[in-house]
């Protein structure tokens, strides 16, 4: 349970997190899953708080800090972690997590690259837009191929891949929603809407106000 009131006589994990953030909605998605209860601040981005970058220099959210103390920074860990405390549905299919973490790893890693170009082609002006969204759609060729087969990414239950790939996902397809409609990714287009209309999605994009110190 992902609760933004902080009671000081009960210590909780703290998650740092904003809402739009892909890698931080992975986050919420894993905790909330998992019925683990942390305490939500939600950062401004161009105000980040002091406590979140004196236990993470690295300053980009989620960041979560647990009760003794341990800081975890990177999403995919602290989907882990939630995942370890609370797994109901078996996200962490042991037969499939090798193939779900080098889904991941590419997501994280060339397709987020283009994405990120393909969202701002004017800041990165050394190729076209239509070159950046063509680069990110070599993901998406594989990704409906495995729809094609199964429900999910890795079989026929939603798994650590679906919940950690899909707010990407979604970004990319929301540049131009009318290219993506026309699209030849109906399996794409399938698996995402089922995301979003789903109550685990709705759950976690929950708005809440900027936290504050005291």
């Amino acid at each position: 349970m992902i609760n933004p009131t902080f009671n000081p006589n009960h210590s909780l994990p703290i998650l740092y997190s904003f809402r739009r953030c892909p890698y931080a909605m992975r986050a919420r998605l894993a905790i909330a899953y998992a019925d683990v209860s942390v305490e939500l601040r939600e950062v401004e981005l161009r105000n980040k708080p002091q406590a979140m970058l004196l236990i993470s220099p690295k300053a980009t959210v989620p960041v979560l800090q647990l009760e003794n103390g341990r800081v975890l920074d990177e999403s995919l860990d602290i989907m882990l972690w939630a995942l370890q405390q609370n797994d109901p549905e078996h996200w962490l299919n042991a037969a499939g997590l090798d193939h779900a973490k080098a889904l991941i790893q590419r997501n994280d890693e060339p397709f987020k690259y283009y994405l990120d170009r393909y969202k701002y082609a004017d800041r990165y002006p050394a190729y076209s837009e239509l070159y950046y969204r063509q680069q990110g759609e070599l993901f998406l060729v594989d990704l409906e191929d495995l729809l094609t087969q199964h429900a999910f990414l890795c079989g026929e239950h939603f798994s650590l891949a679906d919940a950690a790939i899909l707010p990407f996902i979604r970004q990319f397809c929301a540049v131009d929603p009318t290219w993506f409609k026309a699209s030849p990714y109906p399996f794409i287009r399938q698996w995402l809407n089922n995301f979003l209309v789903s109550s685990l999605f709705d759950q976690v994009m929950t708005k809440y106000p900027y936290w504050q110190a005291g």
